[in-house]
């Protein structure tokens, strides 16, 4: 049996995908999950950063810094998903619910940008251009989040559609790639296949082969 030269990937990337498109569609409507899909984002980007962060930073009062910031995002993504949980039913018709959301969201965005810049500026920690401005962006979108009247938790539902497009169009694409190489090693297959069991299929430059006996014999010369 030969050895496959793909995997099978590009069929859980096409499901993703399917699901990624999905997903963002319905968070536009469900406002429920808005608010569970933005706790649970903000549960993960803490808790998964503490390890890394804690053992990478040289300074005591840097991993002080940076604990409380993740403590406080972790308690607000848990506020979140016990929201659209447990009230689900008020999401959308109570003020004071989405002005927990909105406030939230500025918090966790400000706050991320503004221990970045503090680490930096006050305690030496050395930084790169992207995550510089990846830090403006951040304080940015706090300071938005926080005065812009209009803002609410389907502001929100649109832009997890963009990012769920995107991804979609990236998992397609990396899929369309692996079904691509997948074919090509199943023309491969095939034709190995072929050869084995003697099979041979005409190309447009084989030409017919000849009775070499009777070739023989119209090459000889006739004595009348």
């Amino acid at each position: 049996m030969a050895k496959a030269k793909y995997g099978y990937g590009w069929v859980l990337k096409f499901i993703l995908a399917a699901i990624l498109i999905g997903v963002g569609i319905y968070m536009v409507f469900a406002d429920t999950v808005v608010f569970v899909i933005t706790g649970i984002a903000i549960v993960i980007f803490s808790l998964f950063r503490v390890i890394p962060l804690l053992k990478s930073l040289n300074k005591e009062v840097l991993r002080t810094i940076n604990l409380i910031e993740i403590i406080f995002d972790t308690i607000i993504g848990g506020v979140l998903i016990y929201i659209g949980i447990a009230h689900a039913n008020q999401i959308g018709n109570n003020a004071a619910i989405s002005l927990v959301y909105r406030f939230s969201l500025a918090f966790f965005f400000y706050a991320r940008g503004l221990v970045y810049f503090s680490s930096v500026v006050f305690f030496g920690e050395k930084t790169e251009v992207p995550k510089f401005w990846i830090h403006i962006v951040s304080l940015t979108l706090g300071v938005l989040v926080a005065s812009y009247p209009d803002f609410s938790e389907r502001t929100i539902g649109f832009i997890l559609l963009l990012i769920s497009l995107v991804g979609a169009s990236y998992l397609g694409v990396d899929g369309y790639g692996g079904y691509q190489k997948y074919r090509v090693f199943q023309k491969e297959l095939n034709a190995v296949k072929a050869k084995e069991s003697g099979v041979q299929t005409p190309g447009k430059d084989d030409q017919p082969i000849g009775d070499p006996v009777k070739d023989k014999e119209e090459e000889r010369p006739y004595v009348n």
